[in-house]
């Protein structure tokens, strides 16, 4: 592994994607991408009787689908890095307890499938594994209840909300095999502008996604044209608008080949006023519709950015303003040359 700036990691043994599986609730799979999903459920219980244990069984069936895509089992699988959006990443956590694979816990908000991915990477680059997978998870009414209001009040949605997405999406990394490439990881810095309204997610996180971009294309010597795609993980609408301004500003600017997973997932009509977020939302975008164009070669090379808003319910109610942060790791297509 070689360290060429201070916030990029250019790897030098290339880690494989080898496998990969989405799954989302009914909302999702009627939205843009449900045909694409590797698994649309009819029920957001998922056959449980709460909504945390819905999610819980959700990234374990996630977890199972990318093995099982990649064409291993779970003894194959050496170290399994997940995190999520439920107070000390209890989904996570009691997902590991059933698999008795070695567990990292990690928390970057909605920032989690990049920063696993990233650090999954590492650790396959430096030698020190040789399979890892990765994962994360969200869903609406357990985000909702947790950090906004409960189910049953009803409260109406200002215009700057999003929908946390119902998903995960979970990956398996390896330093053999065949798949779409990990190339580099950009670890993000803490960026806080101010906002302290938790319904305005987008416009908290929009400066700590411009800050890593900008890094990346520095650290890389590249320029957004130098890509098929710039994703970025869960900005929305509103903070997409504002990561364009923020980078225009920078003297940098985003063409057609920028989208945001929150603004591709769900169709206009469905009634999620900004779009998308939540830890599942760049999950299951990214290991649908992306990792196909990456297999089949419509893709050669992207950058995947998630980004993360590092509130708490404990910092909402002290008034706190939100930070953000955004981890990008660069992938090259299966077929790239």
């Amino acid at each position: 592994m070689k360290k060429e700036e201070k916030q990029t990691i250019f790897f030098k043994n290339r880690p494989y994607i080898i496998g990969h599986y989405s799954i989302v609730g009914p909302k999702e799979g009627k939205g843009n991408l449900g045909e694409y999903f590797s698994e649309v459920s009819d029920d957001d219980f998922f056959g449980q009787k709460t909504y945390e244990k819905a999610e819980r069984v959700m990234l374990e069936r996630a977890l199972k689908g990318a093995v099982d895509s990649a064409g291993i089992t779970y003894d194959d699988i050496k170290l399994f890095l997940s995190g999520d959006l439920l107070n000390q990443i209890i989904s996570s956590s009691y997902a590991a307890r059933t698999i008795n694979i070695p567990y990292v816990g990690v928390f970057g908000a909605c920032s989690t499938m990049a920063e696993s991915l990233a650090l999954g990477a590492c650790l396959i680059d430096g030698g020190h594994f040789e399979t890892v997978a990765c994962a994360t998870s969200s869903h609406f009414s357990t985000a909702e209840r947790q950090f906004r209001f409960p189910l049953e009040l009803g409260n109406q949605r200002p215009p700057t909300a999003q929908w946390t997405v119902t998903g995960s999406g979970a990956d398996v990394i390896s330093s053999k095999g065949n798949g779409p490439r990990i190339i580099s990881a950009t670890f993000g810095k803490v960026v806080d502008f101010g906002i302290s309204d938790v319904n305005n997610m987008g416009a908290a996180m929009a400066p700590a996604a411009c800050d890593t971009l900008l890094t990346l294309f520095r650290d890389t010597n590249t320029k957004p044209e130098d890509y098929d795609l710039i994703l970025s993980g869960d900005l929305g609408k509103l903070g997409s608008e504002i990561l364009i301004d923020l980078m225009e500003y920078h003297g940098v600017k985003l063409g057609l080949n920028y989208k945001d997973c929150g603004q591709i997932i769900f169709k206009r009509n469905q009634n999620v006023l900004m779009g998308g977020s939540g830890c599942g939302c760049s999950a299951t975008v990214l290991n649908s519709i992306i990792m196909k164009k990456l297999i089949s070669g419509d893709y050669k090379k992207i950058i995947f950015m998630a980004t993360g808003a590092l509130l708490s319910t404990l910092s909402c109610q002290q008034g706190d303003t939100v930070p953000g942060i955004a981890h990008a790791i660069v992938i090259e297509g299966e077929k790239n040359e």
